[in-house]
C-alpha cells in the first residue's frame, strides 16, 4: 500500500482497490485473502495487510452475524427516544447497555432510536422502564416489537 493510499484510508477517503476488497467481504466475510487477491489483483499477503490495516483503522469489523431468536434473544425492538437538551450524553448512556446494539441521533419525531436484543419480553419491559426511561434528559420513548425479520443486510456496497 502506497504511502498516499494509507493516508486516504485514515482520513476517510479509501482507494478502489481497498473499496473492491470490502465488496469482496461484504459479499461472504470468510473469503480466502488468496481469492480476493485474484479479484483485486493483490497477491494474499498484499490482501492480508490490507484488510489488517482497514480494520485497525476501523474502516471495517469482521464479525459473525447471527440470528438473535437463534441464540437466546427472543426479543428484538426499535425504541424511539425525546430528550430535553442535549442527546449526546443520553446516547453515550445507551450505547453503554449490554442489551443496546444500536444508537443513532436522528431528525424527526425522535431525538434517538436504538435498537435492543433481549431475552424476554419481561428483560426488554424492565430495560424499557427503568433503564432506559432513568436516564437523565429522557422525556418519553415508544417501543416498536420486532414481530418477524424480512430482511437484514450488509452489503450496500461502497463509494
Amino acid at each position: 500500500m502506497s504511502a498516499q493510499s494509507a493516508s486516504n484510508e485514515r482520513g476517510g477517503e479509501l482507494d478502489e482497490v481497498s473499496k473492491a476488497i470490502i465488496e469482496q467481504l461484504q459479499q461472504d466475510g470468510r473469503r480466502p485473502y488468496g481469492a480476493i487477491g485474484k479479484v483485486v489483483g493483490l497477491s494474499e499477503a498484499a490482501v492480508r495487510q490490507r484488510v489488517q490495516r482497514l480494520v485497525s483503522s476501523g474502516v471495517i469489523q469482521i464479525v459473525a452475524v447471527t440470528d438473535p431468536k437463534e441464540v437466546g434473544f427472543t426479543r428484538q425492538a426499535m425504541i424511539g427516544i425525546k430528550t430535553a437538551g442535549d442527546p449526546e450524553p443520553v446516547a453515550d448512556a445507551l450505547a453503554a447497555m449490554d442489551e443496546v446494539d444500536y444508537v443513532v441521533i436522528t431528525a424527526g419525531s425522535f431525538d434517538l432510536i436504538a435498537e435492543v436484543v433481549c431475552e424476554s419480553d419481561e428483560r426488554l419491559l424492565a430495560l424499557v422502564t427503568k433503564n432506559i426511561r432513568g436516564i437523565d434528559g429522557v422525556v418519553s420513548t415508544e417501543t416498536f416489537v420486532y414481530l418477524k425479520l424480512r430482511k437484514q443486510t450488509y452489503a450496500w456496497g461502497v463509494r
